[in-house]
């Protein structure tokens, strides 16, 4: 199978799930994004897909509330 890949970005003041060059809805906070692109990965998993997912730091020592 292929690979799945998922990345927890940054979209204005909101957060977003980047997938296939794509991002696949806006969330309020990285972790309910997290949460969706987890949700995601599992099915893919469950597909025989290898599968990346990445989530970035604090930036700075900032409590995230929303994107830089």
């Amino acid at each position: 199978m292929g690979l799945a890949q998922y990345a927890v970005v940054a979209v204005r003041n909101e957060w977003g799930v980047l997938h296939d060059g794509d991002i696949k809805g806006t969330y309020a906070t990285k972790e309910s994004a997290f949460e969706s692109a987890a949700a995601a990965a599992s099915l893919a998993i469950r597909q025989g897909h290898e599968v990346h997912l990445s989530v970035p730091g604090h930036d700075r020592g900032r409590v995230d509330s929303g994107p830089p």
